[in-house]
This record gives C-alpha cells, structure tokens and sequence, in this order.
C-alpha cells in the first residue's frame, strides 16, 4: 500500500503482551490519524469475564468487533485514516473487521511465549491476566497470504517497530 495522499486504516493486532497499545498510538502519531484503544470497545461484563481468567466465546467478542469495525467504517466515511488495537486472533474475526473496513491493513505483532509471559506479568492495571496467553496462542490464526497485512516481531524497541511498519505502509506491505 502506498501512502500518497490516502489515510491508513491499521488494525494493529495480536495476543496479550505484544505492546499493541504502544505501537498503535506511535504509529497513529506517526501518520496522524486517529487512535482508538479496542480494549475500550468491551463490555463490562466480558471484561470481568477475562479478568477472571475465563476466555471470550464468539459470541462474546461479536459486539466487541462489530463496535471496532463501526469505529473503523466511520473513519472511512469520514476519510480520516486510523489506527486501532485488536487482538483479531481468528481469521473470521479480522473477516468481520473487513466486512467494514474493506481497505484495512492488518500489522500482527509477534513474540515468543517467554518474551510475552514476562511483559504481562509485569503489567499493571490490565483487566487480562497471565493466565489467558495460551488460550489466546492456541486461538491465533496468523495472517493468510491472501489477507493485506504484514507481521512483526516485537523484540525491537517501540519506535523500531513503528518505523518498520511506516516502511511496509509506504512501500506496498
């Protein structure tokens, strides 16, 4: 994807630890669109499902997705650009992201086990315990070749992260 003049529209996404938040709103600074946090589109109650340590259903996560994807289809309309945060494990779920945003670009974030157990770990003040990483790993289906997006490691520092991704949204991803 080039950039030119078009707004992106970055769903950045993966399991629990991997600084989706962090890389997200560098990245929307970076472009200057838009952020938006998905953990802030859960209801009350599948919040406290997770912090209990009980993992999401389907249908659970439908109204969280479809409200991301509102979020997402109004900044289309409004031709604004955006970045926004979401874990999208599933195929059908990233599905449901481009049912509203057909230009949407997904950037999966990676990290080993141990790297990601250690990040939660000394997290503070998250709703999603320790303890859902590998139900959230045993859930991640990673990008499709057929899917517009790219993955990156999470080692390197935030802003390494973010310049790898302007690099990928510039030069066609």
């Amino acid at each position: 994807m080039s950039l030119g003049t078009q707004r992106p529209y970055v769903v950045v996404m993966g399991v629990s630890g991997t600084g989706k938040s962090t890389v997200a709103r560098l990245l929307a600074e970076r472009l200057a669109v838009p952020f938006a946090d998905g953990d802030d589109f859960h209801r009350p109650d599948s919040i406290a499902r997770m912090a209990a340590g009980i993992p999401l259903d389907d249908a659970r996560r439908r109204p969280w997705l479809e409200a991301i994807g509102g979020w997402l289809r109004e900044r289309e309309a409004a031709g604004t650009g955006g970045v926004v945060t979401c874990s999208a494990l599933k195929r059908r779920y990233r599905d449901t992201l481009r049912a509203a945003c057909p230009g949407a670009f997904f950037l999966h974030l990676t990290g080993g086990h141990d790297l990601l157990a250690s990040r939660l770990h000394r997290r503070r003040g998250h709703f999603m315990p320790t303890t859902l990483l590998d139900s959230q790993l045993a859930a991640l289906e990673p990008l499709e070749p057929d899917e517009r997006g790219a993955a990156l490691d999470v080692g390197p520092a935030p802003e390494l992260i973010v310049d790898a991704a302007m690099g990928l949204l510039t030069c066609g991803g």
